[in-house]
């Protein structure tokens, strides 16, 4: 089928943390026989920091800079495509996209939103009821979600959605695979992260003021945003971490976390690409607790929790190398047993080719 996607960018994860997400389910569809297009805006530097040199052989990637071209790829998806998919958190004409995908729902072509930050979605338009896309939910064919399990669902079907289907982050052995590590790690705890309103304040309770409690430690962190902030001395900045380099970043720490924003961890249900990435290098997680994580990973055999800051640096204190490699690896295989975006992709098929779309769905 052909599918065209209007999303933040599939070239760059400069400010755009669904990048991975993007990449693995893509390439997995396409793999599946789909021809793809993704329409990316030319917004927030993201093409001056591509961390694609070339574009990817699984999609069409085109890029605009104007209203216009913005209408005449509508046009031409319309034209030419199966599936229109209008993505969240594009960052430029998101509500102006959302209202002209879904006004042509209802033909020939199938039309989905994919919320790729439902909990906020959702939390923004039930703060606002003028907001214009409560109109928009109920004419696309399908939502989609990056995940939000069950209050998801039930908060967009009870918004009028068709169907809602959550679509997990999951690993991509391809680019995400154990390496051979070190006998000393760099460093003993390495979080990723951009600075966000509603993440930094967790930042500073699950990580910065972990660091400044456990001196002898070594902590990285990685992600923009953070160059003004405060840190304990122990704490190594890396910036901005190209999803090159992910890989080699997550296997350089004894112990990765994983700090979910505020709305994930109220939600639930919402494990952020990081943890299938880190799973993917065999790397041994320490995440926030939120409900569902046992969905996703056993806790203290495939995954460790804490739930503040002294908890963190009790696991750092405590978990040697030989029981981080332990969980890191139960942790890889879990992830190539349950998680992999292939295994997302079959569910998402057969809701694509489905004769009927709006109930072909399910929780994967």
């Amino acid at each position: 089928m052909r599918l065209t996607f209007f999303g933040s960018s599939l070239v760059s994860s400069y400010w755009n943390g669904a990048a991975t997400y993007y990449r693995g389910l893509l390439r997995a569809l396409a793999g599946r026989g789909h021809r793809i297009t993704f329409c990316e805006p030319d917004a927030y530097g993201r093409q001056q920091n591509r961390d694609l040199a070339e574009d990817p052989e699984y999609a069409r990637v085109v890029v605009y800079r104007s209203e216009a071209e913005r209408d005449a790829l509508i046009e031409t998806a319309f034209a030419e495509s199966d599936w229109v998919v209008k993505c969240s958190g594009v960052g430029v004409w998101d509500a102006e996209l959302e209202m002209a995908i879904a006004e042509r729902s209802g033909g020939e072509v199938q039309t989905s939103f994919w919320d790729v930050d439902a909990p906020a979605t959702l939390a923004r338009i039930a703060a606002d009821p003028a907001d214009p896309f409560h109109t928009c939910i109920p004419r696309y064919d399908h939502i989609f979600t990056y995940g939000g399990g069950p209050p998801v669902v039930t908060a967009y079907e009870g918004r009028g959605a068709r169907v809602c289907t959550p679509v997990y982050n999951g690993l991509d052995p391809e680019e995400h695979r154990p390496l051979e590590r070190n006998a000393e790690p760099e460093w003993d705890l390495l979080f990723m992260g951009n600075r966000l309103p509603d993440r930094e304040a967790r930042v500073e309770e699950f990580f910065l003021r972990a660091a400044a409690l456990c001196p002898e430690a070594r902590f990285a962190l990685g992600g923009e945003g953070w160059g003004d902030k405060p840190m304990p001395e122990n704490v190594t900045r890396l910036g901005h971490v190209p999803t090159a380099r992910h890989n080699e970043v997550n296997a350089s720490a004894r112990l990765v976390l994983n700090i979910h924003r505020v709305s994930m961890v109220e939600n639930g249900w919402s494990p952020a690409t990081r943890m299938f990435e880190a799973a993917g290098a065999a790397a041994c997680q320490v995440t926030d607790v939120w409900r569902g994580i046992e969905e996703f990973f056993t806790p203290g055999e495939e995954i460790l929790l804490a739930a503040d800051a002294e908890a963190v640096v009790r696991l750092v204190r405590e978990t040697d190398a030989r029981a981080a490699r332990r969980i890191g690896e139960a942790a890889h295989r879990r992830a190539l047993a349950s998680h992999t975006y292939e295994q997302r992709a079959v569910l998402v098929d057969r809701i694509l080719r489905s004769p009927t779309p709006a109930t072909a769905g399910g929780l994967e």
